[in-house]
């Protein structure tokens, strides 16, 4: 959804945000379709994606992939100088009190190591819309209401419209242009990066767009980033639309600054990595047969403070492949693999352990992992 209070046509104001309410159906299983007006589910163990049609009465659908989503009907219209009729995006993070599967956001900017993603759209001729990656901050972590500072990503834009704002320059992130415009919609402030060509695909880094909007100094080191978000405005048409591809992973590993006293108690807190070595053990127990081994993995929190969202990274020696698993979400069969938590064991409080496992094959000799990583800090191993 978003977030921005859309009586802005008459401020000159264009693309961003509506408040809204919406409720988080189930995991989606393949195709799965949504004309709820607000109408939500999970995919991936890890996202949330949302319809969120808030700017017109008529009807729009989406279909929704393990992957992301499709727009398969679009009814609406809107005035290309006024606000879109919808936001329908999928999202890594907490928005209006919703909150993706195990996510360890909000996250301090001064605790983030890295922040990363790739997407992959979908485009279409003959309709006005703009392909709208979202990144919000708040100075505290927020996770209902309006956070403070979007920064959106154009990474194409169609008919007769225009950011929030006005231009204020132009630069380079990522070994890329942009036209940056800088605005208010009288809800929060809003920095936008327009590409001056359509981009249908990418995998970067949010950190650099983050410290981007931090020079500009619309924010600060001690803010929290409280979502990661990819979808699309719709304002005349938009049938065929689609993000193909979506992830996205924030990793801790700086020196979070002191939290305000009034955060949410609904908050997530963040990994208690503060570089180098992680609070955390690895303890990688095996049945190992001619051919064939099990691995069941624990991950010990041994910090002082609870992790809520995490994932584990590690190589397979050379001829080992997974072929089934258990209790995680995992990327990769062979070589680089990282393990990411499912909805219920996102949480291990401190001193407290997870575990999940897998099935795999091998050939020659078999030798276990050399090294784990955990939210992008190193793990001792038992």
């Amino acid at each position: 959804m978003r977030r921005a209070i859309r009586a802005i046509a008459a401020l000159g104001l264009l693309a961003g945000s509506a408040v809204t309410a919406f409720a988080v159906a189930g995991p989606a299983a393949a195709d799965t379709q949504i004309c709820d007006q607000y109408g939500s589910t999970t995919i991936g163990g890890r996202y949330i994606v949302m319809n969120n049609r808030w700017g017109t009465s008529a009807e729009q659908c989406i279909n929704v992939t393990g992957t992301g989503f499709s727009i398969t009907s679009q009814q609406g219209v809107g005035n290309t100088s006024g606000a879109p009729v919808s936001y329908p995006a999928v999202y890594l993070g907490c928005h209006y009190t919703k909150c993706s599967p195990g996510t360890n956001l909000p996250m301090q900017v001064s605790a983030i190591s890295s922040a990363t993603s790739s997407i992959s759209y979908q485009y279409v001729s003959g309709a006005t819309y703009d392909a709208a990656y979202d990144i919000w901050l708040d100075p505290s972590p927020k996770t209902d209401g309006v956070n403070q500072q979007e920064i959106m990503i154009w990474f194409n834009r169609q008919g007769s419209i225009q950011p929030i704002g006005s231009v204020v320059g132009t630069t380079t992130i990522g070994g890329r242009s942009w036209e940056v415009w800088r605005g208010s919609n009288g809800s929060n402030a809003v920095i936008s990066y327009v590409a001056p060509a359509a981009i249908a695909s990418w995998s970067f880094s949010v950190l650099d767009f983050i410290n981007d909007v931090k020079n500009r100094g619309a924010i600060t080191s001690s803010w929290y980033l409280t979502s990661i978000q990819a979808g699309f405005e719709p304002w005349i048409g938009g049938a065929g639309l689609a993000v193909t591809d979506f992830s996205a992973a924030v990793n801790s590993g700086g020196q979070a600054t002191t939290s305000p006293t009034t955060s949410p108690t609904t908050a997530p807190t963040t990994s208690p990595t503060t570089g180098g070595t992680a609070a955390c053990r690895v303890t990688y127990g095996t049945n190992v047969w001619s051919g064939g081994f099990t691995a069941n993995v624990t991950v010990a929190n041994t910090g002082s403070s609870a992790i809520n969202g995490w994932a584990l990274g590690f190589t397979l020696p050379s001829g080992q492949a997974i072929t089934s698993s258990w209790n995680a979400n995992l990327t990769g069969s062979s070589g680089a693999i990282t393990a990411r938590n499912v909805t219920w064991n996102g949480g291990v409080a401190a001193g407290a352990n997870t575990s999940f496992g897998f099935q795999g094959t091998y050939s020659g000799t078999f030798t276990s992992p050399p090294a784990f990583t955990l939210n992008g800090s190193t793990c001792t191993t038992a």
